[in-house]
């Protein structure tokens, strides 16, 4: 018979092996959800070239939010997939819009390598504060010959979001100035600190703020919702946020992980979970964060933009790197903690982003739709 004491860890990744009853359960992640890793850059269309790594930018709940049209042979235009918003915890879809910037870097980036430089016009027919619609995000005209490949492109495979507990040592003050230096970009300012008393009121806010999400049921359940549990969910939908490896196939097989469980704050799973989650918080060594005036779409896409950037730059590093962005959305439930992380990090500006920076083993990249799902 299976017991709970045999689930070993219920919310990672990796290979393990689960012995019951003489046999051994053994699963890893989705190769196939990670296609869109390997394929980039193997397109003949230099647009196409250019879209297949913009895919892999970072996005909130990896949602991945982005359509994209094709329009005569040097232009595109980006909107977003007003399905794949979070209307609960990112009412105002500003987060979504960073996402948005950080596709629009990258794509820039992709395209510079190949000579052409990317004319980014942002909101090309006007935007709204409170909501995103089916008006463009951007319309992109590509200039050949007008660009020279940038040194930050290189790392772009590599880039990733380590939601994994950070390694026990400080970071280098060298490197936190390079990663402000980097993120000092499109009109944002970029801030890294390392192991003081302020990163020390960080963790804690940054904890609060998690549980403060995880207690609000409707703000759980829009995570709940977007959870992929095991590898054929993955592969199915490779987006949201996935849970793999073999301990958590186990735990679905024998019914000890699934959607309900992970809702219920009285359950193993969501227990696990949490503490997950706080040794992420409480082993940050280290913050980073963006801000800027916020007062149109734009510095919100600026914001994204700065963000990929830094992201690459810590890759070249040799450092991991994770947003914690509960701390500033904006539902009401989030309200005080919205307004203490801006009090304490965000003035005179609009606290953007909120980041923790550290040492960590590597981790997989995170699954992607694939280009072909993004082409309008």
């Amino acid at each position: 018979m299976v017991k709970r004491r045999d689930v070993l860890r219920l919310v990672g990744g990796g290979s393990v092996v689960a012995a019951t009853g003489g046999c051994a359960v053994l699963s890893g992640p989705s190769e196939a959800a990670r296609a869109p890793w390997r394929r980039a850059g193997d397109y003949a269309e230099f647009r196409r070239r250019a879209l297949s790594y913009a895919i892999l930018a970072p996005n909130p709940h990896n949602r991945q939010p982005w359509l994209v049209r094709l329009d005569g042979t040097h232009a595109l235009t980006l909107h977003v997939d007003l399905d794949r918003r979070l209307p609960v915890t990112d009412p105002l879809d500003r987060q979504i819009t960073i996402g948005c910037g950080a596709f629009l870097e990258l794509l820039a980036l992709a395209a510079a390598r190949d000579g052409y430089r990317a004319e980014i016009a942002a909101f090309p027919e006007g935007d709204d504060q409170r909501t995103l619609d089916r008006r463009p995000i951007a319309h992109v005209r590509f200039v050949d010959g007008g660009a020279t490949p940038d040194p930050l492109f290189d790392h772009v495979r590599a880039r990733r979001t380590t939601k994994e507990a950070f390694e026990p040592r400080d970071v280098a003050a060298d490197d936190l100035a390079r990663l402000a230096a980097t993120g000092q970009v499109h009109g944002v300012s970029a801030t890294a600190i390392g192991n003081t008393g302020l990163a020390e009121t960080l963790r804690d806010l940054t904890w609060r703020a998690h549980v403060r999400e995880a207690t609000t049921p409707k703000a759980l359940q829009e995570s709940i919702d977007l959870m992929r549990i095991g590898a054929a969910e993955v592969e199915a939908n490779p987006d949201g946020i996935r849970l793999e490896g073999a301990m958590i196939e186990f735990g679905r097989i024998f019914g000890l992980i699934d959607r309900k469980s992970l809702a219920d704050p009285s359950s193993s799973a969501f227990k696990q979970g949490m503490d997950k989650y706080r040794g992420m918080a409480m082993s940050a060594r280290a913050f980073g964060w963006l801000t800027n005036g916020n007062r149109t779409r734009k510095d919100q896409l600026d914001a994204g933009r700065a963000y990929l950037r830094l992201n690459l730059e810590a890759t070249r590093l040799g450092l991991a790197i994770h947003p914690w962005s509960q701390a500033l959305q904006e539902y009401p439930e989030m309200a005080d903690i919205a307004r203490e992380a801006q009090g304490l990090i965000g003035a005179p500006g609009r606290l953007q982003m909120l980041f923790r920076i550290g040492h960590a083993k590597p981790v997989m990249a995170a699954p992607r739709r694939g280009l072909e799902a993004h082409l309008a």
